[in-house]
């Protein structure tokens, strides 16, 4: 009977030493961190949600989610009624075709312009040439007629000589009177061949003026052809604008095939319908909310820590959020922004006793919130500042 005693009690007092040895290692291995390594905050679960709008203008055919709806990334969230970019399609295009249409007509006009220019061009340079002869010409049947001229006037002092030569004979009876009478109608005809001769030279003199004015009309022409160029000029100066106003058309066409994308608005992340701000048949402005998208798998904490303990904060230190609606269950978080600036509590405090409280806002960025956490919620959270072991103060 004493073995067996003996034993148990060698074996109650190896339990009790190694209870102890497991205990101390676990004392001295995983020490709790301290309580001053721990930075309460407090505050409230926020959100970064969205507005989601409209681009363009347009009334409400459909939308397709209401407030609570959970939506995915990329999801139809409403759709425009078209009536009215169509309408803005239909006027650019419109648009468009007039301005096409006067740099056709404007083209057609300077083609019709410029074969008219070169046959004026042409006719220039004939009647240049033509006037030249016609002068050239004109002044040889002066010359030939002031010639025949000076003839029939010698020819008929030469018969005014012979009649007077012959009627003196006549009359001392020295020659017939039928000579006297031959030399006087010689005279009377030679008579008429100078006047005749001096009438040829009048018209000859005539046809010289006249080939003479006829210089005048490659001026006459001239100018008809710098009229001509006028109107090519402004045929183009027409086909410039024409085009420039074609391009504004071509670009307001474009912005509202464009706009056609803007017609259907889409979910940017996934997220829950918080609030819908717009009905069907609505006509929206450019940048009307429709509805707010709320994204409550990126919540976070928004709380304040007193400026003498924000120097022992730092981006990505690990935290822990506690709701009221479940208080002994923690969430975990990470401190994910550090205001620069601090602020008062309460805000514009003028009393010099409330100015000293100042704190800085942080927020711990839930890791993984489980559907729990809210915007609007309150909360409370812990920061741990130093350590690498967890104790919950949170009572």
């Amino acid at each position: 009977m004493t073995k067996p005693k003996q034993f148990f009690r060698l074996l109650a007092i190896f339990i009790v030493l190694l209870s102890i040895t497991i205990f101390a290692g676990g004392f001295f291995l995983n020490k709790p961190i301290d309580q001053n390594n721990i930075i309460m905050v407090s505050g409230r679960i926020e959100s970064d949600d969205a507005t989601i709008a409209a681009k363009t203008t347009g009334r409400i055919r459909e939308i397709t989610v209401r407030e609570g709806d959970q939506v995915k990334a990329g999801q139809l969230i409403a759709m425009l009624d078209d009536e009215q970019l169509k309408a803005r399609e239909q006027q650019a295009q419109s648009m468009v075709d007039q301005a096409q249409a006067k740099v056709l007509q404007a083209q057609q006009q300077i083609a019709v312009l410029q074969a008219e220019l070169q046959q004026s061009r042409l006719g220039v340079s004939q009647a240049k040439l033509d006037a030249e002869g016609r002068i050239s010409q004109a002044q040889s049947l002066v010359a030939a007629a002031e010639a025949n001229l000076a003839q029939a006037k010698a020819a008929y002092q030469q018969a005014l000589y012979d009649e007077e030569k012959f009627s003196a004979l006549v009359a001392s009876g020295d020659m017939p009177a039928r000579e006297g009478r031959q030399a006087r109608t010689a005279t009377e005809t030679q008579k008429a061949v100078v006047d005749a001769a001096s009438k040829q030279v009048e018209a000859a003199k005539g046809a010289l003026l006249a080939a003479q004015a006829n210089l005048d009309n490659p001026t006459i022409r001239a100018a008809q052809a710098s009229a001509i160029e006028q109107q090519i000029r402004q045929a183009q100066t027409s086909i410039q604008s024409a085009q420039a106003e074609a391009a504004r058309a071509q670009a307001q066409l474009q912005e509202a095939q464009a706009n056609r994308k803007d017609l259907e608005i889409f979910a940017p992340f996934d997220g829950t319908v918080a609030t819908r701000m717009a009905e069907p048949g609505e006509v929206l402005a450019i940048g009307a909310p429709i509805i707010s998208l709320v994204n409550f798998n990126a919540v976070y904490l928004r709380g304040f820590i007193p400026e003498g303990e924000i120097g022992r904060v730092r981006n990505g230190q690990p935290a822990r959020v506690y709701l009221d609606s479940n208080p002994n269950q923690a969430l975990e978080a990470t401190v994910s922004r550090i205001d620069p600036q601090a602020s008062f509590t309460p805000e514009n405090t003028y009393f010099r006793d409330d100015r000293v409280k100042q704190v800085v806002g942080v927020k711990l960025q839930l890791i993984n919130p489980q559907g729990f956490a809210k915007p609007g919620m309150p909360a409370d959270g812990e920061v741990l500042v130093e350590g690498n072991q967890w104790i919950s103060i949170k009572k």
